[in-house]
């Protein structure tokens, strides 16, 4: 293995899965650290403070590392629609549906399981009117007019997979690429395999549109059975959104500065002694970029910054938008900024789950989100982000045909669309298809782990050469499965 393969990079140790204990030392040995440990420490500071050796380069896990392959994306921002969104209504219209409403399915389409049984309810419409727009004339609905406007940019995956049937199962595996909880989430892999070209700041945020979190809560941020230095670093609405970054007023600038030296001084101590000790080596770089935080990350969320022109182009100056908006606009400060890869959740806590009510419910979340998406598209295009930044739209699965409750849809895993731009993206395109009922992708699929394959490719990553080795099994994060959809890419 080369390049980056992380069985043989500077992470070795830690892809190698080495026992997390020091072994036992003679007195020689410990007699020779003595001597000679603080000494290599202080020289690496020297070295460091003259430019000729990088300050963390032991022991910055975050530090940034070359992709397998020349990628067009530099950054992730991925709009998480937590609940499952229907995709009849938003990106694949099917005509079918409302001719046949108020019927059962035909038998020519397969019956399907999900969380209510074997559903036999009838076929419910869909009062959506559709658009074509752009050049390529790619269908919207009314629902989002204003993504309508950036169609030449989205290419759609209309034959999307996944293998969950509720919610907990299959966030997690859109986020992880496992319906059982445990692996890390992709936003972590990105980051293990890349590093944060922002030293200043987590390299895997995450925004929520309201308190409450989604379902499998941190873990579907988390890294699983990798340390900890990769999980994404949620940040809250509001003056403070990293908790406990602000120091006390009766602490002094001077004081938290002396204080952080003397602790990342004797960490390091401690360190020289135990060379090959990943934990503690993760837990000085957290250390490290908590101080840094503390001076950069105040300016990377102040959003007064921003002209009132992109305020309002974000829907900051609504009540409905403002929400979702002031997190979209905090995504493209945070892409400025180099931080890796950026999730948005809209409707956390599965707040797009609709059941019932499917034109009260949709009405509401799609209204929240078309003007803060179509602002976060306009504005990465405009300061000449849009190429190197991929944005993902979806949620963890689509909705059925069927009625559900009498006016809503049940989780559909089995055919749903997702759309990507920028990064490298072919845009005013549509890719695979489902059914006339939507119910089925049945051409062009493409799997949760197709879709991690195919992201990790923007980003110049190989889903096959990342690998964190974990108790004697090579780990991938497509769980050894995905295939790349070339065709995303033209």
């Amino acid at each position: 293995m080369s390049g980056n393969d992380r069985l043989s990079d500077s992470r070795g140790n830690i892809a190698a899965g080495l026992p997390h204990y020091q072994a036992a030392s003679s007195r020689r040995e410990f007699l020779a650290g003595a001597g000679v440990g603080f000494g290599g420490v202080a020289l690496s500071a020297l070295l460091a403070g003259d430019g000729l050796q990088a300050a963390t380069e032991s022991v910055n896990p975050l530090a940034p590392l070359p992709s397998h392959r020349p990628g067009r994306a530099k950054s992730v921002i991925f709009l998480f629609m937590d609940g499952g969104p229907s995709h009849l209504d938003t990106f694949d219209p099917k005509p079918m549906v409302n001719i046949h409403a108020g019927k059962p399915l035909p038998d020519s389409i397969e019956r399907v399981i999900t969380p209510m049984g074997v559903t036999e309810n009838p076929v419910l419409a869909s009062p959506r009117k559709w658009r074509q727009y752009g050049e390529s004339g790619l269908p919207v609905s009314d629902w989002y007019p204003h993504v309508g406007q950036h169609a030449d940019d989205l290419c759609v995956l209309r034959a999307c997979r996944a293998d969950g049937l509720n919610h907990v199962g299959s966030v997690c595996q859109m986020n992880t690429g496992s319906i059982l909880a445990g692996r890390p989430s992709l936003g972590a892999w990105v980051t293990y395999g890349l590093g944060s070209e922002n030293q200043n700041l987590p390299g895997f945020v995450v925004l929520l549109d309201n308190p409450k979190e989604p379902p499998g809560g941190a873990r579907v941020w988390g890294t699983g059975f990798m340390p900890a230095t990769w999980q994404g670093t949620r940040f809250r609405t509001g003056s403070e959104p990293i908790l406990h970054l602000k120091s006390p007023e009766s602490i002094s600038q001077a004081r938290q500065e002396g204080k952080l030296s003397l602790i990342n001084e004797l960490n390091r101590r401690h360190l020289a002694s135990r060379p090959g000790d990943t934990e503690l080596e993760a837990r000085i770089a957290s250390y490290e970029l908590a101080w840094r935080m503390q001076a950069h990350a105040p300016e990377a969320v102040d959003l007064s910054q921003e002209t009132e022109t992109t305020r309002e182009m974000y829907g900051l100056d609504q009540k409905e938008t403002a929400s979702f908006g002031r997190n979209c606009l905090l995504a493209r400060r945070l892409v400025e900024r180099g931080v890796r890869f950026i999730q948005l959740y809209s409707g956390s806590g599965s707040r797009w789950d609709a059941h019932s009510n499917i034109e009260g419910n949709h009405s509401k979340y799609c209204r929240e989100t078309d003007l803060p998406i179509a602002g976060l598209l306009t504005d990465l295009k405009q300061r000449g982000l849009l190429d190197e930044t991929l944005v993902i739209w979806g949620g963890e699965f689509g909705r059925t045909p069927m009625s559900e409750k009498g006016n809503g849809r049940d989780h559909n895993p089995y055919g749903f669309s997702m759309w990507l731009a920028g990064g490298g993206v072919k845009g005013g395109q549509v890719i695979g298809a489902t059914d006339d009922f939507g119910m089925h992708a049945i051409d062009g699929q493409a799997h949760v782990h197709d879709l991690h394959a195919t992201i990790l490719a923007a980003l110049g990553m190989d889903h096959v050469r990342l690998i964190f080795e974990h108790q004697g099994r090579p780990e991938r994060p497509t769980v050894n499965e995905g295939a790349i959809v070339e065709q995303v890419f033209g």
